[in-house]
């Protein structure tokens, strides 16, 4: 290796080497003369040449127009191009010969660099290599009324190729700042770009092409229909296409792997007719992309729909458009896509493990033009979970968006506590059961509210455990099928028991559904309840429970709970009530019946009656809301029931004077009366207002103190601790602690006497007394009612009066007794 190099140096310090270099650098030095030279030489052809080359250019130009073009001015571009001949055409403006019409300029250039052949210019052929076209504008237009201004090239005439003295062709193109618009008024389409670079080098083979394009571009607008909006607005499309022109099929086909717009990545291909009467085209696009970016890259009327809904993840997506440039109305739009495993969001909350097919068409009647009304989404096999409740759409439809109408099939089968994800525990918490949905589903959607919903099938509910919070209710085995008809929501049956109660519904509810989401004041419950035994105090607080908590849902994006609870509270309930057994307080009753009308959170009872106490008791009444109480409005009628059983039943009505067990009878009485419940269902003491009419059969007062306190001294010979009653009759007027009694008429086997006045419940009792002190004894033995009358004021009449004193009952004379 020494001896190498060492030969080397030795060489290259001989002449024979320097004379190689010599000569080498000569030969270079020569070539770049003669490469000058050259230049110098076509720049001064072109001078000396300008007029022709200038003349050949504008005849070529005008042999293929209709048209007008202005050049402002041709200039060489030394060295450019070499060892062609690149000239710079400077402010050059091309217009067809209506533009006195339309107004639309087709070019207008700063500046469009040709570079020719040098060879075909001696041979006097013009042989176009290069067209680069800078700071331009390319107006394509097509009006209304069918005129156009791309009308400029003359038709090619058929000649003889082989007689032809000269040809002319390009290789590549390049755009640089080339504002593009091809703007058709007749079809309402209008694409806008801003070309910031376009590269092609195009191979020829006899009639057809292909190049690789690339370009870079601001996509303004890409609407296929103007009143619909755009497609890809505003975002910058970058990529290589290869594009292809076929003279047989007269059609340009364009294909690109990684085209970016904006920063999403798609493959694409696309084919355009170029017929001049018809100018079909079909885009195909593929890609995997999030659910918003693709939004943001759709037109605007199908973008402010479906932006209402989002997927976490990124979806695969297919989609076609197929139309024609000279048609009028939308092209036909299809996208499809599998979605798997994904985080759906819909305006009412999220639904996870989301997975199904789905796709879109803007014309599903072929027959039918491609537009919203014609626009349907088909999605199958639909399968997620809304909070924790796993459901399944087998298929849906969405259809018409314009009025837009959705169906399907809704099947879910979930265990009951999983709806405590969905609805607040201090509004219903429930354990145990299991809950089973089968419904087809069909419904309008307008501003995403659902009208006119329509829902068929059944909906079950096994065993469950139901809290209900604002009434502090717990429901056990409770069991709920329902059936959906066209026309109403049937109650087939729902049982449950609570603390006390066991119950038996079945009811209907017509128009349910359209109720429930439009008028839910409107919405009309009627129920048909049986229990073996009901607690009436208790269904009486459910109903009137003044402090049940208000139910506050996070803010978040489930609204469900809150629009359930305002269907309870505003709905109204028909109740057909019918119960074995029933209890109010101390009061036992059998073969209880009640119309009971739930309304505007009132409680209307019609049509009420009993059996208890040895009698019947009907009645009718309201409950009305008033800040932590309830206004009671009852009518009411009592026949032949045990009067002592009867008053105990209501603790005496608050009565201190005497006891249930100072009276025996059988108690016939009608009142009207009003009053107040508290919350637990309570009457409120001397709450009570109205009038009251009773009459006793059979009746008996036993060891009364009033009376036995006057018989001590007045009567001592007269059992007044046992007073047998042939009659016992009166009207009350109540009036809270205060009742003004008229007419209260005494007739017994003791002692007749007469009561008016007022009776307190606490202080303030006055009450005139009429003591005929006569025996009644033989009076029995009477049969005329007007004999008995004469003499039950015969003989010495005691005229006293009754006063509170203290607290305490005192007997008075009644001095001023008439």
């Amino acid at each position: 290796m020494k001896q190498f190099w060492k030969h080397s140096s030795v060489y290259s310090e001989g002449a024979s080497f320097r004379k190689i270099i010599k000569y080498t650098v000569l030969f270079f030095l020569g070539l770049v003369l003669l490469f000058f030279l050259s230049a110098i030489g076509l720049a001064f052809y072109f001078n000396h040449n300008k007029a022709k080359i200038v003349t050949q250019i504008n005849a070529k130009i005008n042999d293929n127009i209709t048209g007008t073009i202005h050049i402002n001015d041709i200039n060489y571009k030394f060295l450019k191009g070499f060892p062609n001949m690149t000239l710079a055409l400077s402010q050059v403006e091309l217009r067809d010969s209506l533009y006195f019409l339309h107004k639309r300029t087709l070019l207008k250039a700063d500046e469009i660099e040709v570079r020719m052949n040098v060879l075909g210019l001696l041979h006097n052929e013009i042989s176009i290599d290069k067209i680069e076209i800078q700071r331009a504008t390319i107006h394509l237009y097509k009006g209304k009324d069918g005129i156009v201004n791309t009308a400029i090239f003359r038709p090619k005439a058929k000649i003889d190729k082989s007689k032809s003295a000269a040809t002319s062709t390009f290789n590549e193109i390049v755009f640089d700042e080339v504002h593009f618009i091809s703007e058709n008024q007749l079809g309402n389409k209008l694409f806008d770009f801003n070309i910031i670079a376009l590269r092609s080098r195009i191979d020829f083979d006899n009639e057809n092409w292909n190049t690789n394009l690339y370009l870079k571009t601001l996509a303004k607008s890409m609407a296929f229909n103007t009143q619909r909006g755009s497609f890809v607005r505003d975002k910058i499309v970058e990529g290589v296409l290869k594009v292809s022109f076929s003279e047989a099929k007269n059609k340009i086909s364009v294909a690109t792997d990684k085209l970016l717009i904006g920063e999403e990545i798609f493959n694409i291909k696309a084919n355009f007719s170029l017929d001049k009467n018809k100018s079909p085209f079909d885009i195909a696009i593929k890609t995997t992309i999030l659910w918003q970016n693709a939004s943001a890259l759709l037109s605007a009327n199908i973008s402010n729909r479906i932006n209402q809904f989002d997927l976490k993840k990124p979806i695969p997506v297919l989609c076609t458009i197929i139309g024609d440039m000279n048609a009028v109305g939308d092209p036909e739009i299809k996208v499809i896509t599998k979605i798997k495993n994904n985080k759906l969001k819909i305006p009412d909350g999220i639904i996870n493990d989301c997975s199904f097919e789905a796709s879109f068409t803007n014309q599903y009647v072929k027959t039918t033009a491609c537009n919203d009304v014609n626009s349907t989404i088909t999605l199958t096999n639909f399968e997620g979970k809304y909070k924790t409740i796993p459901f399944k759409i087998p298929i849906g439809i969405i259809a018409n968006f314009e009025k837009t109408i959705v169906a399907g099939t809704f099947k879910s089968d979930f265990e009951v506590s999983r709806l405590n994800e969905i609805i607040p525990k201090d509004f219903m918490h429930f354990s145990d059961g299991q809950a089973n949905v089968n419904l087809d589903f069909k419904f309008g959607v307008s501003n995403l509210r659902i009208q006119k919903p329509l829902f068929t099938g059944n909906t079950t509910v096994k065993n469950a455990v139901i809290y209900y919070g604002p009434r502090n209710l717990t429901f056990v085995k409770t069991n709920i099928d329902l059936d959906f008809t066209e026309k109403a929501l049937i109650i087939k049956k729902i049982n449950f028991n609570d603390r006390r109660n066991a119950v038996f519904m079945h009811g209907k509810i017509d128009n349910f559904l359209t109720l429930y989401y439009d008028n839910p004041e409107k919405m009309i419950v009627n129920w048909d309840i049986y229990a073996p035994f009901l607690d009436v105090k208790q269904f009486a607080g459910v109903i009137t429970n003044a402090n049940h908590k208000k139910i506050i849902t996070k803010k978040d994006d489930n609204n469900f709970s809150d629009k359930m609870y305002s269907v309870i509270d505003k709905c109204q309930v028909l109740l057909n009530l019918k119960a074995d057994k029933m209890v109010y307080s101390k009061l036992e009753a059998t073969n209880a019946n009640a119309l009971v009308l739930l309304a505007n959170n009132q409680l209307i009872v019609k049509n009420g009656s009993v059996a208890s106490a040895g009698g019947t008791i009907t009645f009718d009444g309201k409950l009305t809301p008033d800040s932590d109480t309830f206004l009671m409005q009852s009518n009411a009628q009592i026949n032949k029931v045990d009067i002592a059983k009867f008053l105990a039943a209501f603790n005496n009505f608050g009565i201190q004077s005497f006891q249930p067990k100072n009276l025996k009878g059988l108690l016939n009485a009608s009142a009207s009366v009003s009053g107040r419940l508290l919350s637990g269902g309570q009457l409120k003491t001397n709450s009570l207002g109205g009038t009251a009419k009773f009459d006793v059969k059979n009746g008996a007062l036993i060891d009364f103190k009033p009376l036995t306190n006057i018989g001590k001294f007045a009567f001592p010979f007269r059992e007044v601790n046992n007073v047998v009653f042939s009659d016992l009759s009166g009207n009350f007027k109540i009036n809270g602690d205060l009742v003004t009694v008229k007419d209260l008429k005494v007739s017994s086997n003791i002692l007749n006497f007469d009561v008016d006045g007022v009776y307190s419940f606490g202080a303030g009792t006055n009450l005139a007394m009429t003591i005929p002190l006569r025996n009644p004894k033989k009076d029995e033995l009477i049969t005329s009612n007007i004999e008995k009358e004469e003499k039950r004021y015969n003989g010495v009449v005691l005229y006293l009066l009754a006063i509170d004193e203290g607290g305490k009952i005192k007997i008075r004379w009644n001095k001023n007794h008439n």
